[in-house]
């Protein structure tokens, strides 16, 4: 019987999609969930899962009717992800890169909120724009993207698809964390144009 790698084994295979050497601890976890409005039922989307870490998190708050769609490339923290016992949870073992065909295969037309640990500042420019202007095109108006970065560097790919990016420090993670938080702005048409 093959022994069961861990986190950090998994992470410096792949750091390359991975993108750090540690789970997200507790207070990072905790903080994610404080940025998104839980009431009613709701579709949010889970990029880079990993292991399931923050999954839990945002699992402890969905409603009983919600779902979380969770999208993992490393095959070793799908199985983990897969000994979570919750209906609500759909385990997707694709890359973000196609996010458009998965949501059209699982029939889903907007999401409520998307929450990111995906490292963006290892990926191309042009696939990580792609990947973030995806979600938003998928996002419903109002809906939060809250992106998990242990620098400011890829700042600037959220500036460019959303406009306003808010910054919240998280000291109490290993590395000290970054929570890039957007909202997608509610477009108002001007009265005049509805006459």
């Amino acid at each position: 019987m093959r022994r069961k790698e861990s986190f950090l084994e998994q992470s410096l295979k792949n750091i390359k999609t991975v993108g750090t050497l540690t789970r997200s601890s507790s207070f990072l976890c905790k903080e994610i969930t404080r940025q998104i409005d839980w009431e009613g039922d709701q579709i949010i989307l889970e990029l880079g899962a990993g292991d399931g870490v923050i999954t839990k998190y945002i699992l402890d708050k969905l409603s009983k009717n919600s779902k979380l769609i969770a999208l993992e490339i490393n095959e070793v923290f799908c199985d983990e992800m897969r000994k979570i016992n919750d209906d609500r949870l759909i385990i997707v073992s694709e890359d973000a890169a196609q996010l458009p065909a998965i949501l059209k295969k699982l029939h889903i037309e907007q999401i409520d909120h998307v929450v990111s640990a995906i490292p963006f500042v290892i990926l191309p420019e042009a696939t990580a724009i792609q990947i973030i202007q995806a979600a938003f095109d998928f996002l419903a108006p109002s809906g939060k993207f809250v992106q998990v970065h242990y620098s400011l560097l890829a700042k600037k790919l959220y500036d460019r698809v959303f406009g306003n990016v808010q910054v919240k420090f998280v000291p109490f993670n290993i590395p000290p964390a970054f929570l890039l938080i957007m909202q997608k702005a509610v477009v108002k048409i001007p009265v005049s144009m509805m006459l």
